[in-house]
């Protein structure tokens, strides 16, 4: 059975003139990392709510790590880790106090606080008061607290918003090694170059509902265009080349000019994951 499996999913707020999400049906294997992406107020944080269970009355089904979610009860929570785009801390705690709260809510074993610190590079700022951390770092101790229970099943939405680079590549390192021990990964995100980076598999939603679920890698080549964009310099001018992809190593031109003058580049002219996106969607991503 797959870890999550999502079928008809349909869901209205009280004050909501229409569903919010509609008709969502997805599938999510065990040890996959799922992106779901979409713009702001597409329905992605909605779609995470209805899945670790804080909002109800939707139609439709949601089975997640074998039972389906209404039979589940509190002990749900002792198998997921869940990471809000908003960061939802004790401001007058310190981060580690933060953690180790958390930590004794669980029944069943737990990590090591110090040690999730020091994953999400926050292990010399862990005595200070949350209230003076940066919007990236309280995200960073979100992350670090959905890990407290070593949880199965992981849902991160908006990760990486408003990280530097250096803490962005030690968050993206880290969903990459849950991929590699195993665990499910949901990750919402307007983030193409993350979702690209570090999903199996994509689902792109807008105004509620899902357009497409494929790679990233399929995507790209579905939509791009099959040529080779060389650039060069002859004779101290600069210049550009296209030539087809199609039949690229007979091609005598091609042969000619990598022979003849001086390259810089050579790139296949792919789509990338946002192009892909405004295709398919007929929507940005802002």
């Amino acid at each position: 059975m797959p870890a999550v499996d999502v079928d008809g999913l349909t869901f209205t707020y009280p004050s909501g003139p229409r569903p919010a999400v509609r008709d969502l049906r997805f599938r999510i294997d065990h040890g996959e990392v799922f992106g779901f992406l979409g713009p702001n107020g597409a329905g992605k944080s909605t779609t995470q709510k209805l899945l670790i269970g804080l909002l109800r009355g939707y139609t439709g089904t949601i089975s997640a790590l074998g039972r389906d979610l209404a039979d589940w009860g509190t002990d749900y929570y002792e198998q997921i880790g869940v990471s809000f785009e908003i960061p939802n801390h004790y401001l007058r705690l310190t981060g580690l106090e933060n953690l180790s709260y958390f930590r004794a809510l669980y029944r069943g074993k737990t990590r090591r606080p110090e040690a999730l610190l020091e994953m999400v590079g926050l292990a010399d700022d862990g005595g200070r008061f949350v209230s003076e951390y940066s919007k990236g770092m309280k995200t960073r101790l979100g992350v670090a607290r959905a890990l407290l229970n070593d949880p199965r099943l992981v849902f991160l939405d908006e990760p990486t918003m408003g990280l530097d680079p250096v803490s962005g590549r030690r968050i993206r390192s880290l969903i990459r090694e849950m991929k590699q021990t195993g665990r499910t990964v949901f990750l919402t995100t307007h983030d193409m170059t993350v979702a690209d980076e570090l999903c199996d598999r994509v689902a792109f939603i807008v105004n509620g509902e899902i357009g497409i679920i494929e790679s990233p890698n399929k995507l790209k080549l579905a939509h791009g265009a099959r040529k080779v964009a060389v650039e060069h310099t002859n004779d101290g001018i600069p210049g550009r080349s296209e030539f087809p992809l199609d039949g690229i190593g007979a091609n005598a031109d091609f042969l000619a000019l990598l022979r003849e003058v001086k390259i810089h580049t050579i790139h296949s002219q792919e789509a990338t994951l946002e192009d892909v996106f405004i295709h398919v969607t007929g929507r940005s991503l802002h």
